[in-house]
């Protein structure tokens, strides 16, 4: 039986892939922060799916996890699944820079955090990689610098991976999204609300207003996080993965737009969207 680990598994993305894994026969370990994510997941899927408490900014616990993993009859692990992730909006001059910190904590260094743990287990099973991107590891976006910061390096990383496991036959892909029906914005704007201040309002007031309309609209016009999970599966289990897949239509055309668009045309454009 095949086996895979996927953190961030409470919610989107992550839960999506857990429970499509699932279905398709995978012993599925599934990282989450809370015991009540893990019983949802526990009644969602079948006996195979294994929720596991996995904070990726917590040595101890990605150790415990790493420990949980080998201790399998079958050893070794087919598959890793790095999505674990939070976005918290702001403009970057008046972002706390402890969020600032977080971001790239969750984002990007609890993912190689985490692979590098796992990859004795993976190299013995001669297993695949999968980082969860976005299409704004490609193209950065007013009030959401520390995420994009985040994500442009999970490219780097998913690219240096690939390259210095492949004498092992290890396989690494990257998945990039683009508007994707989750909480994950919605739960970091409640956050962003919370560290405010009057300066922050004074500055960047307008444009903040308008990134909160475009945040909705973006959500009621997103695509399922199952068609996210299938491109995992895709990755995972096909006799040639890519090397990324773009996710959405949104994606492919923000893709395409920041190669032809001049840099300078491209920030008029988004200025004018912003109100900046």
């Amino acid at each position: 039986m095949r086996s895979v680990l996927v953190t961030g598994a409470s919610t989107g993305i992550g839960r999506a892939a857990a429970l499509r894994l699932d279905a398709a026969g995978w012993k599925v370990f599934a990282g989450v922060r809370r015991q009540e994510d893990a019983e949802a997941l526990r009644d969602a899927g079948s006996e195979r799916l294994v929720p596991l408490i996995l904070d990726v900014t917590d040595a101890t616990q990605i150790g415990a996890a790493a420990a949980r993993i080998e201790a399998e009859p079958e050893a070794g692990l087919d598959g890793l699944v790095n999505n674990a992730g939070v976005a918290i909006p702001g403009p970057l001059e008046t972002l706390p820079v402890d969020e600032f910190r977080r971001q790239i904590e969750v984002n990007l260094t609890g993912h190689v955090a985490v692979t590098q743990a796992l990859l004795p287990a993976i190299r013995g099973a001669r297993g695949r990689v999968v980082f969860i991107s976005s299409i704004g590891g490609r193209v950065a976006l007013p009030l959401t610098g520390a995420y994009h910061a985040a994500k442009f390096g999970i490219e780097a990383v998913g690219d240096v991976f690939r390259q210095e496991l492949r004498p092992w036959g290890i396989a690494v892909s990257i998945v990039e999204p683009g508007s994707i029906d989750t909480p994950i914005w919605e739960r970091g704007e409640r956050t962003a609300d919370e560290t405010a201040t009057p300066r922050r309002e004074a500055l960047y007031g307008r444009p903040i207003e308008r990134y909160r309309k475009v945040i909705r609209d973006t959500a009621e016009r997103g695509i399922a996080p199952e068609k996210a999970a299938e491109a995992i599966e895709h990755a995972l289990s096909a006799k040639r993965p890519r090397a990324r897949y773009l996710v959405g239509r949104e994606a492919r055309l923000a893709a395409r737009a920041k190669l032809l668009i001049p840099t300078r045309i491209f920030d008029r454009i988004i200025a004018r969207q912003m109100n900046l």
